[in-house]
Protein backbone atom coordinates (compact mmCIF):
# COMPACT_ATOMS: atom_id res chain seq x y z
CA UNK A 1 0.00 0.00 0.00
CA UNK A 2 2.80 2.25 0.95
CA UNK A 3 4.36 1.95 -2.59
CA UNK A 4 0.95 2.58 -4.27
CA UNK A 5 0.70 6.05 -2.18
CA UNK A 6 4.49 7.11 -3.39
CA UNK A 7 3.74 6.22 -6.79
CA UNK A 8 0.24 8.05 -7.02
CA UNK A 9 1.96 11.43 -5.27
CA UNK A 10 4.77 10.94 -8.14
CA UNK A 11 2.23 10.69 -10.82
CA UNK A 12 0.39 13.59 -9.44
CA UNK A 13 3.42 15.99 -9.14
CA UNK A 14 4.54 14.79 -12.50
CA UNK A 15 0.96 15.76 -13.96
CA UNK A 16 1.53 18.92 -12.17
CA UNK A 17 5.11 19.92 -13.55
CA UNK A 18 3.72 18.38 -16.91
CA UNK A 19 0.65 20.97 -17.20
CA UNK A 20 2.91 23.67 -15.84
CA UNK A 21 6.04 23.32 -18.01
CA UNK A 22 3.78 21.68 -21.31
CA UNK A 23 4.21 23.49 -24.54
CA UNK A 24 1.98 26.64 -25.02
CA UNK A 25 0.43 24.49 -27.78
CA UNK A 26 -1.52 22.24 -25.68
CA UNK A 27 -3.85 25.69 -24.30
CA UNK A 28 -4.45 26.36 -28.36
CA UNK A 29 -1.13 29.05 -27.95
CA UNK A 30 1.16 30.02 -30.44
CA UNK A 31 3.47 31.30 -28.00
CA UNK A 32 6.82 30.03 -28.97
CA UNK A 33 9.05 32.59 -30.04
CA UNK A 34 11.50 34.36 -27.64
CA UNK A 35 11.68 31.30 -25.24
CA UNK A 36 15.28 30.97 -25.46
CA UNK A 37 17.18 32.18 -22.47
CA UNK A 38 19.60 34.46 -24.78
CA UNK A 39 16.37 36.85 -24.60
CA UNK A 40 17.02 37.16 -20.82
CA UNK A 41 20.47 38.95 -21.61
CA UNK A 42 20.50 42.17 -20.11
CA UNK A 43 23.25 43.54 -22.61
CA UNK A 44 20.31 42.41 -25.23
CA UNK A 45 17.95 45.13 -23.99
CA UNK A 46 20.56 48.04 -23.20
CA UNK A 47 22.02 47.79 -26.58
CA UNK A 48 18.88 48.59 -27.97
CA UNK A 49 16.47 51.45 -28.94
CA UNK A 50 13.22 48.54 -28.74
CA UNK A 51 12.63 45.71 -27.07
CA UNK A 52 12.07 42.77 -29.39
CA UNK A 53 11.88 40.79 -26.74
CA UNK A 54 8.45 38.40 -27.04
CA UNK A 55 7.63 36.21 -24.05
CA UNK A 56 4.53 33.05 -23.61
CA UNK A 57 2.26 35.25 -23.01
CA UNK A 58 -0.30 31.96 -22.69
CA UNK A 59 1.97 30.35 -20.34
CA UNK A 60 2.13 33.48 -17.78
CA UNK A 61 -1.66 33.18 -17.86
CA UNK A 62 -1.73 30.16 -17.15
CA UNK A 63 0.58 29.87 -14.15
CA UNK A 64 -0.86 32.93 -12.55
CA UNK A 65 -4.18 31.06 -12.62
CA UNK A 66 -2.17 28.57 -11.10
CA UNK A 67 -1.16 30.82 -7.91
CA UNK A 68 -4.81 31.87 -7.47
CA UNK A 69 -5.38 27.37 -7.37
CA UNK A 70 -2.38 27.32 -4.35
CA UNK A 71 -4.01 30.53 -2.62
CA UNK A 72 -7.37 28.21 -1.82
CA UNK A 73 -8.70 28.06 1.33
CA UNK A 74 -11.53 25.20 2.52
CA UNK A 75 -12.15 21.91 0.65
CA UNK A 76 -10.35 21.66 -2.30
CA UNK A 77 -12.11 20.17 -5.57
CA UNK A 78 -11.22 16.80 -6.72
CA UNK A 79 -9.05 18.32 -9.64
CA UNK A 80 -7.20 20.30 -7.36
CA UNK A 81 -3.69 20.75 -9.33
CA UNK A 82 -1.48 21.26 -6.53
CA UNK A 83 -0.50 18.36 -5.43
CA UNK A 84 1.22 20.15 -2.17
CA UNK A 85 -2.07 21.61 -0.98
CA UNK A 86 -4.97 20.42 0.81
CA UNK A 87 -8.06 20.69 2.65
CA UNK A 88 -7.48 23.90 5.26
CA UNK A 89 -9.53 26.61 7.65
CA UNK A 90 -12.56 23.80 7.35
CA UNK A 91 -14.37 25.20 10.79
CA UNK A 92 -14.52 29.01 9.28
CA UNK A 93 -17.81 30.35 10.29
CA UNK A 94 -19.52 33.60 11.35
CA UNK A 95 -22.15 34.44 13.63
CA UNK A 96 -23.84 31.49 13.16
CA UNK A 97 -23.16 27.70 12.47
CA UNK A 98 -24.96 27.94 9.15
CA UNK A 99 -22.81 30.70 8.20
CA UNK A 100 -19.94 28.94 6.22
CA UNK A 101 -16.85 31.14 6.02
CA UNK A 102 -14.61 28.26 4.42
CA UNK A 103 -13.46 28.99 0.93
CA UNK A 104 -12.07 32.48 -0.86
CA UNK A 105 -7.85 32.86 -1.25
CA UNK A 106 -5.37 33.19 1.04
CA UNK A 107 -4.30 37.06 0.47
CA UNK A 108 -0.50 36.58 0.33
CA UNK A 109 1.87 34.01 2.18
CA UNK A 110 -0.05 33.97 5.38
CA UNK A 111 -2.73 32.39 6.57
CA UNK A 112 -5.65 34.87 6.88
CA UNK A 113 -8.63 35.90 4.38
CA UNK A 114 -9.10 39.60 3.81
CA UNK A 115 -12.12 40.51 1.79
CA UNK A 116 -11.21 43.94 0.69
CA UNK A 117 -7.61 42.77 -1.42
CA UNK A 118 -9.62 40.06 -2.53
CA UNK A 119 -12.33 41.61 -3.77
CA UNK A 120 -10.34 44.35 -5.21
CA UNK A 121 -8.84 41.42 -6.62
CA UNK A 122 -11.94 39.64 -7.88
CA UNK A 123 -13.01 42.71 -9.61
CA UNK A 124 -9.57 43.82 -11.82
CA UNK A 125 -9.23 40.03 -12.41
CA UNK A 126 -13.15 40.07 -13.86
CA UNK A 127 -12.50 43.27 -15.61
CA UNK A 128 -9.25 41.92 -17.35
CA UNK A 129 -11.20 39.13 -18.23
CA UNK A 130 -14.27 41.29 -19.54
CA UNK A 131 -11.71 43.41 -21.93
CA UNK A 132 -9.60 40.52 -22.91
CA UNK A 133 -11.83 37.15 -23.57
CA UNK A 134 -9.62 36.35 -26.36
CA UNK A 135 -6.18 35.68 -24.48
CA UNK A 136 -7.96 32.96 -22.43
CA UNK A 137 -10.39 31.49 -25.49
CA UNK A 138 -7.37 31.17 -27.77
CA UNK A 139 -5.23 29.46 -25.12
CA UNK A 140 -7.47 27.32 -24.08
CA UNK A 141 -7.45 28.81 -20.71
CA UNK A 142 -11.03 30.27 -20.26
CA UNK A 143 -12.20 27.15 -17.96
CA UNK A 144 -9.37 27.03 -15.83
CA UNK A 145 -9.83 31.19 -15.57
CA UNK A 146 -13.98 30.55 -14.80
CA UNK A 147 -12.94 27.96 -12.50
CA UNK A 148 -10.31 30.38 -10.77
CA UNK A 149 -12.28 32.87 -10.65
CA UNK A 150 -15.32 31.47 -9.31
CA UNK A 151 -13.65 30.58 -6.16
CA UNK A 152 -13.54 34.11 -4.84
CA UNK A 153 -17.20 35.14 -6.17
CA UNK A 154 -18.05 31.91 -3.78
CA UNK A 155 -16.59 33.63 -0.81
CA UNK A 156 -17.81 36.67 -1.14
CA UNK A 157 -21.35 36.37 -1.29
CA UNK A 158 -20.67 33.80 1.74
CA UNK A 159 -18.97 36.84 4.05
CA UNK A 160 -22.36 38.70 2.98
CA UNK A 161 -24.78 36.72 4.99
CA UNK A 162 -27.25 39.06 5.28
CA UNK A 163 -28.66 41.90 3.95
CA UNK A 164 -26.99 44.23 6.36
CA UNK A 165 -23.78 42.35 7.41
CA UNK A 166 -20.57 41.51 5.53
CA UNK A 167 -17.57 39.66 6.87
CA UNK A 168 -14.58 41.46 6.05
CA UNK A 169 -11.96 39.17 8.06
CA UNK A 170 -11.03 35.47 8.93
CA UNK A 171 -8.63 35.07 11.23
CA UNK A 172 -6.11 36.52 13.37
CA UNK A 173 -3.36 38.53 11.58
CA UNK A 174 -1.85 39.78 14.43
CA UNK A 175 -1.47 35.72 15.64
CA UNK A 176 -0.99 34.33 11.98
CA UNK A 177 2.41 36.52 11.60
CA UNK A 178 3.75 35.15 14.45
CA UNK A 179 3.92 30.83 13.34
CA UNK A 180 4.62 30.05 10.38
CA UNK A 181 2.55 27.16 9.32
CA UNK A 182 0.81 25.51 6.16
CA UNK A 183 -3.19 26.50 6.51
CA UNK A 184 -3.41 22.92 6.33
CA UNK A 185 -2.24 22.85 9.80
CA UNK A 186 -5.15 25.55 11.20
CA UNK A 187 -7.02 23.37 13.60
CA UNK A 188 -10.59 24.68 15.33
CA UNK A 189 -12.75 28.18 14.93
CA UNK A 190 -10.85 31.34 14.20
CA UNK A 191 -11.74 35.00 14.95
CA UNK A 192 -14.03 36.69 12.34
CA UNK A 193 -14.88 40.07 11.83
CA UNK A 194 -17.59 41.83 10.32
CA UNK A 195 -19.51 45.09 9.11
CA UNK A 196 -22.71 46.17 10.09
CA UNK A 197 -25.33 49.32 10.48
CA UNK A 198 -22.95 50.85 13.58
CA UNK A 199 -19.99 49.37 11.85
CA UNK A 200 -20.50 50.41 8.67
CA UNK A 201 -17.79 50.20 5.56
CA UNK A 202 -18.29 51.00 2.73
CA UNK A 203 -14.92 50.56 0.84
CA UNK A 204 -15.24 47.02 1.67
CA UNK A 205 -19.08 47.10 0.48
CA UNK A 206 -18.10 48.88 -2.41
CA UNK A 207 -15.71 46.62 -3.55
CA UNK A 208 -17.32 43.61 -3.20
CA UNK A 209 -20.63 45.00 -5.17
CA UNK A 210 -17.69 45.81 -7.81
CA UNK A 211 -16.62 42.15 -7.90
CA UNK A 212 -19.81 40.40 -8.01
CA UNK A 213 -21.04 42.57 -10.33
CA UNK A 214 -18.22 41.72 -12.80
CA UNK A 215 -19.68 38.46 -11.92
CA UNK A 216 -23.08 38.84 -13.19
CA UNK A 217 -21.21 40.03 -16.15
CA UNK A 218 -19.09 37.14 -16.63
CA UNK A 219 -21.66 34.65 -16.12
CA UNK A 220 -24.73 35.99 -17.49
CA UNK A 221 -24.14 34.38 -21.00
CA UNK A 222 -23.35 31.00 -19.77
CA UNK A 223 -24.64 30.53 -16.29
CA UNK A 224 -27.41 32.70 -15.53
CA UNK A 225 -28.57 31.58 -12.49
CA UNK A 226 -25.53 32.08 -10.79
CA UNK A 227 -24.99 35.32 -12.28
CA UNK A 228 -28.22 36.20 -10.94
CA UNK A 229 -26.88 35.35 -7.68
CA UNK A 230 -24.06 37.52 -7.96
CA UNK A 231 -25.81 40.45 -9.29
CA UNK A 232 -28.84 40.10 -6.15
CA UNK A 233 -25.60 40.07 -4.10
CA UNK A 234 -23.49 43.04 -6.01
CA UNK A 235 -27.12 45.69 -5.80
CA UNK A 236 -27.89 44.50 -2.47
CA UNK A 237 -24.13 45.52 -1.02
CA UNK A 238 -24.52 48.54 -3.00
CA UNK A 239 -27.59 50.00 -1.17
CA UNK A 240 -26.15 48.62 2.13
CA UNK A 241 -22.45 50.86 1.18
CA UNK A 242 -24.48 53.77 0.04
CA UNK A 243 -27.09 53.88 3.39
CA UNK A 244 -24.48 52.95 5.86
CA UNK A 245 -21.12 55.08 5.24
CA UNK A 246 -17.94 54.62 6.70
CA UNK A 247 -14.66 53.31 6.28
CA UNK A 248 -13.96 49.62 7.92
CA UNK A 249 -12.36 48.88 11.08
CA UNK A 250 -9.78 46.78 9.62
CA UNK A 251 -7.30 45.01 12.07
CA UNK A 252 -4.49 43.78 9.87
CA UNK A 253 -2.46 45.10 6.94
CA UNK A 254 -4.75 46.46 4.99
CA UNK A 255 -5.56 50.28 6.08
CA UNK A 256 -7.95 52.21 4.17
CA UNK A 257 -7.91 55.59 3.74
CA UNK A 258 -11.72 56.38 2.71
CA UNK A 259 -14.53 54.95 0.60
CA UNK A 260 -15.76 57.47 -1.98
CA UNK A 261 -13.37 55.55 -5.07
CA UNK A 262 -15.10 52.01 -3.83
CA UNK A 263 -18.60 53.78 -3.73
CA UNK A 264 -17.80 55.22 -7.07
CA UNK A 265 -16.81 52.29 -8.25
CA UNK A 266 -19.71 50.18 -7.22
CA UNK A 267 -21.72 52.29 -8.71
CA UNK A 268 -20.23 52.69 -12.20
CA UNK A 269 -20.01 49.14 -12.52
CA UNK A 270 -23.29 48.72 -11.87
CA UNK A 271 -24.34 51.16 -14.17
CA UNK A 272 -22.19 49.54 -16.99
CA UNK A 273 -24.12 46.29 -16.02
CA UNK A 274 -27.39 48.01 -16.46
CA UNK A 275 -27.06 50.78 -18.37
CA UNK A 276 -29.80 52.41 -15.74
CA UNK A 277 -28.81 56.08 -15.07
CA UNK A 278 -29.79 55.67 -11.53
CA UNK A 279 -26.44 54.16 -10.95
CA UNK A 280 -24.73 57.07 -13.21
CA UNK A 281 -26.36 59.75 -11.25
CA UNK A 282 -24.88 58.00 -8.23
CA UNK A 283 -21.31 57.82 -9.68
CA UNK A 284 -21.37 61.07 -10.95
CA UNK A 285 -22.78 62.77 -7.36
CA UNK A 286 -20.16 60.59 -5.85
CA UNK A 287 -17.29 61.66 -8.03
CA UNK A 288 -18.03 65.14 -7.30
CA UNK A 289 -18.73 65.08 -3.59
CA UNK A 290 -15.82 62.91 -2.94
CA UNK A 291 -13.08 64.45 -5.31
CA UNK A 292 -12.55 61.47 -7.23
CA UNK A 293 -10.94 63.27 -10.18
CA UNK A 294 -7.82 64.28 -7.86
CA UNK A 295 -4.86 62.15 -9.39
CA UNK A 296 -4.51 59.17 -7.47
CA UNK A 297 -1.17 57.77 -5.64
CA UNK A 298 -1.37 54.32 -7.53
CA UNK A 299 -4.49 52.21 -8.52
CA UNK A 300 -4.12 48.96 -6.54
CA UNK A 301 -6.75 47.79 -3.24
CA UNK A 302 -6.87 51.34 -1.55
CA UNK A 303 -7.16 53.89 -4.66
CA UNK A 304 -9.61 52.88 -7.14
CA UNK A 305 -9.21 56.72 -8.45
CA UNK A 306 -7.33 56.33 -11.74
CA UNK A 307 -9.83 53.29 -12.72
CA UNK A 308 -12.98 54.97 -11.76
CA UNK A 309 -11.67 58.04 -14.05
CA UNK A 310 -11.23 55.26 -16.58
CA UNK A 311 -14.19 52.92 -16.44
CA UNK A 312 -16.41 56.14 -16.24
CA UNK A 313 -14.65 57.45 -19.78
CA UNK A 314 -15.51 54.25 -21.50
CA UNK A 315 -19.25 54.53 -20.23
CA UNK A 316 -19.64 58.44 -21.23
CA UNK A 317 -17.33 59.11 -23.70
CA UNK A 318 -17.26 62.34 -21.19
CA UNK A 319 -13.54 64.11 -21.80
CA UNK A 320 -13.53 65.43 -18.13
CA UNK A 321 -12.94 61.76 -17.09
CA UNK A 322 -10.06 61.29 -19.77
CA UNK A 323 -8.38 64.22 -18.91
CA UNK A 324 -8.67 63.36 -14.90
CA UNK A 325 -7.23 59.50 -16.28
CA UNK A 326 -4.56 61.12 -18.86
CA UNK A 327 -3.39 63.27 -15.56
CA UNK A 328 -3.10 60.21 -13.66
CA UNK A 329 -0.73 58.41 -16.53
CA UNK A 330 1.15 61.25 -17.79
CA UNK A 331 2.73 61.10 -14.06
CA UNK A 332 3.60 57.32 -14.33
CA UNK A 333 5.22 57.95 -17.82
CA UNK A 334 8.93 58.66 -18.27
CA UNK A 335 9.32 62.47 -16.83
CA UNK A 336 6.88 62.48 -14.94
CA UNK A 337 6.12 62.44 -11.05
CA UNK A 338 7.00 59.09 -10.57
CA UNK A 339 10.48 57.58 -10.58
CA UNK A 340 12.03 54.72 -13.00
CA UNK A 341 15.00 52.67 -12.42
CA UNK A 342 17.51 52.60 -14.06
CA UNK A 343 16.57 49.44 -16.04
CA UNK A 344 13.33 51.19 -16.57
CA UNK A 345 10.53 49.97 -13.91
CA UNK A 346 8.22 52.90 -13.35
CA UNK A 347 9.14 52.21 -9.18
CA UNK A 348 6.26 53.44 -6.70
CA UNK A 349 7.13 52.47 -3.52
CA UNK A 350 9.79 50.54 -1.75
CA UNK A 351 7.14 47.99 -0.57
CA UNK A 352 6.55 45.70 -3.80
CA UNK A 353 6.99 47.80 -6.69
CA UNK A 354 5.74 45.78 -9.22
CA UNK A 355 2.27 45.34 -7.83
CA UNK A 356 1.87 48.90 -8.72
CA UNK A 357 3.83 49.15 -11.65
CA UNK A 358 1.43 45.81 -13.09
CA UNK A 359 -1.73 47.65 -11.96
CA UNK A 360 -1.24 50.89 -13.76
CA UNK A 361 0.22 49.25 -17.21
CA UNK A 362 -3.25 47.12 -17.09
CA UNK A 363 -5.23 50.53 -16.72
CA UNK A 364 -2.68 51.67 -19.93
CA UNK A 365 -3.60 49.13 -22.32
CA UNK A 366 -7.27 49.34 -21.55
CA UNK A 367 -7.11 53.43 -21.75
CA UNK A 368 -5.03 52.85 -25.20
CA UNK A 369 -8.23 50.57 -26.57
CA UNK A 370 -9.98 53.91 -25.99
CA UNK A 371 -8.15 56.26 -27.85
CA UNK A 372 -5.62 57.55 -25.40
CA UNK A 373 -1.92 57.80 -26.78
CA UNK A 374 -2.70 54.58 -27.92
CA UNK A 375 1.46 53.97 -29.03
CA UNK A 376 2.61 55.73 -25.74
CA UNK A 377 0.18 53.62 -23.18
CA UNK A 378 0.65 50.38 -24.76
CA UNK A 379 4.61 51.13 -24.85
CA UNK A 380 4.62 52.05 -21.74
CA UNK A 381 2.68 48.82 -20.95
CA UNK A 382 4.15 46.50 -22.66
CA UNK A 383 8.21 47.59 -21.31
CA UNK A 384 6.79 47.00 -17.54
CA UNK A 385 5.50 43.69 -17.79
CA UNK A 386 8.52 42.54 -19.77
CA UNK A 387 10.44 43.94 -17.12
CA UNK A 388 8.76 41.65 -15.26
CA UNK A 389 9.08 38.81 -17.22
CA UNK A 390 12.71 39.08 -17.77
CA UNK A 391 13.78 42.12 -20.11
CA UNK A 392 16.40 42.87 -17.34
CA UNK A 393 18.00 40.12 -17.60
CA UNK A 394 15.89 37.85 -14.63
CA UNK A 395 11.93 36.86 -14.30
CA UNK A 396 9.74 37.88 -11.19
CA UNK A 397 7.22 35.75 -11.67
CA UNK A 398 7.72 32.37 -9.83
CA UNK A 399 8.49 29.39 -11.42
CA UNK A 400 8.66 31.10 -15.54
CA UNK A 401 11.99 32.50 -17.07
CA UNK A 402 15.49 32.92 -16.40
CA UNK A 403 16.57 33.40 -13.32
CA UNK A 404 12.96 33.18 -11.45
CA UNK A 405 12.70 33.70 -7.30
CA UNK A 406 12.73 30.73 -5.47
CA UNK A 407 12.45 32.11 -2.13
CA UNK A 408 8.54 34.34 -2.10
CA UNK A 409 8.02 34.62 1.44
CA UNK A 410 4.86 32.12 1.37
CA UNK A 411 4.40 29.56 4.22
CA UNK A 412 2.56 26.49 2.47
CA UNK A 413 5.08 26.61 -0.63
CA UNK A 414 7.93 26.81 1.96
CA UNK A 415 6.91 23.72 3.84
CA UNK A 416 7.65 20.09 2.92
CA UNK A 417 4.86 17.72 2.17
CA UNK A 418 1.91 17.31 3.87
CA UNK A 419 3.03 14.08 5.71
CA UNK A 420 5.75 16.07 7.67
CA UNK A 421 5.45 18.85 10.08
CA UNK A 422 6.10 22.31 9.73
CA UNK A 423 5.93 24.89 12.35
CA UNK A 424 9.76 26.07 13.22
CA UNK A 425 10.81 29.78 12.01
CA UNK A 426 13.97 28.48 12.12
CA UNK A 427 13.92 25.99 9.65
CA UNK A 428 11.47 26.86 7.10
CA UNK A 429 11.07 30.67 7.49
CA UNK A 430 15.02 31.43 8.24
CA UNK A 431 16.48 28.32 6.10
CA UNK A 432 18.16 29.52 2.76
CA UNK A 433 17.40 27.31 0.22
CA UNK A 434 14.73 27.57 -2.15
CA UNK A 435 10.72 26.74 -1.01
CA UNK A 436 10.39 23.19 -1.19
CA UNK A 437 7.53 23.89 -3.63
CA UNK A 438 7.71 25.79 -6.51
CA UNK A 439 4.61 28.81 -6.20
CA UNK A 440 4.31 28.37 -9.86
CA UNK A 441 2.87 32.08 -11.36
CA UNK A 442 3.12 34.18 -8.23
CA UNK A 443 4.49 37.87 -8.87
CA UNK A 444 6.98 38.68 -6.19
CA UNK A 445 7.21 42.27 -4.90
CA UNK A 446 9.92 43.89 -6.77
CA UNK A 447 13.25 45.11 -6.74
CA UNK A 448 14.91 48.30 -5.09
CA UNK A 449 14.73 51.87 -6.88
CA UNK A 450 18.14 50.81 -8.02
CA UNK A 451 16.94 47.63 -9.79
CA UNK A 452 18.28 45.51 -6.62
CA UNK A 453 17.25 42.23 -5.91
CA UNK A 454 17.28 39.74 -3.02
CA UNK A 455 15.98 36.69 -3.12
CA UNK A 456 15.41 35.61 0.71
CA UNK A 457 12.24 34.46 2.28
CA UNK A 458 13.29 37.14 4.73
CA UNK A 459 12.76 40.24 2.38
CA UNK A 460 9.05 41.51 3.10
CA UNK A 461 9.43 44.44 0.74
CA UNK A 462 10.97 42.67 -2.70
CA UNK A 463 9.95 38.84 -2.02
CA UNK A 464 6.16 38.89 -0.54
CA UNK A 465 3.37 37.99 -2.88
CA UNK A 466 -0.23 38.54 -3.03
CA UNK A 467 -3.50 38.09 -4.54
CA UNK A 468 -3.71 41.59 -5.56
CA UNK A 469 -0.17 41.35 -7.01
CA UNK A 470 -1.24 38.83 -9.19
CA UNK A 471 -4.77 40.81 -10.25
CA UNK A 472 -3.12 43.32 -12.61
CA UNK A 473 -0.17 41.72 -13.46
CA UNK A 474 -2.54 38.63 -15.05
CA UNK A 475 -5.06 41.26 -16.64
CA UNK A 476 -2.09 42.99 -17.79
CA UNK A 477 -0.33 39.78 -19.78
CA UNK A 478 -4.13 39.28 -20.86
CA UNK A 479 -4.34 42.55 -22.56
CA UNK A 480 -0.76 42.32 -24.47
CA UNK A 481 -1.79 38.58 -25.22
CA UNK A 482 -4.84 40.34 -27.37
CA UNK A 483 -2.34 42.71 -29.16
CA UNK A 484 -1.11 39.99 -29.90
CA UNK A 485 -3.84 38.53 -31.24
CA UNK A 486 -4.87 40.64 -32.94
CA UNK A 487 -1.50 41.61 -35.01
CA UNK A 488 -0.94 44.99 -32.81
CA UNK A 489 1.91 43.65 -30.24
CA UNK A 490 5.06 45.59 -31.89
CA UNK A 491 8.43 46.27 -30.53
CA UNK A 492 8.42 48.75 -27.92
CA UNK A 493 10.49 52.49 -27.31
CA UNK A 494 12.53 51.44 -24.47
CA UNK A 495 13.15 54.06 -21.64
Amino acid sequence: MAAVKVALRAFLIFCCIYLCYGTAQEFGDQDVTGSGKQEYKRSTVLNSTRSQNTYQYGEVLHLSILFYEAQRSGYLPENNRIPWRGDSALFDRGLRSNELLTGGWYNAGGNTKFVFPMAYSATVLGWGMLEYPDAYSITGLTPYMLDSIKWAYDFLMACHSKQRRLYYQVGDYAADQKLWVRPENIEGDRPYFFLNTTSPGSDVAGEASAALTTCYLIFNSTDPEYASRCFEKAKTLYRFAKKYRGTYPDTGPYKSTGFGDELTWAAAWLYRATGNPYYLNDAETFYNEYYIKLRGYAFGWNDKRPAVQLLLYGLTANDDYKTAFMKYMTGWLPGGKVKYTPLGLVWRHRNAPLRFAAATSFLALVGADLGMETETLRDFAVNQIHYMLGDTGRSYVVGYGWDAPTRPQHRASSCPDLSLPCSKYQEYYKNEGPNRHVLFGALVGGPSALDDYTDSRRNFKQNSVGCEYNAGFQSAVAGIRHLQAIGELHPTVLY
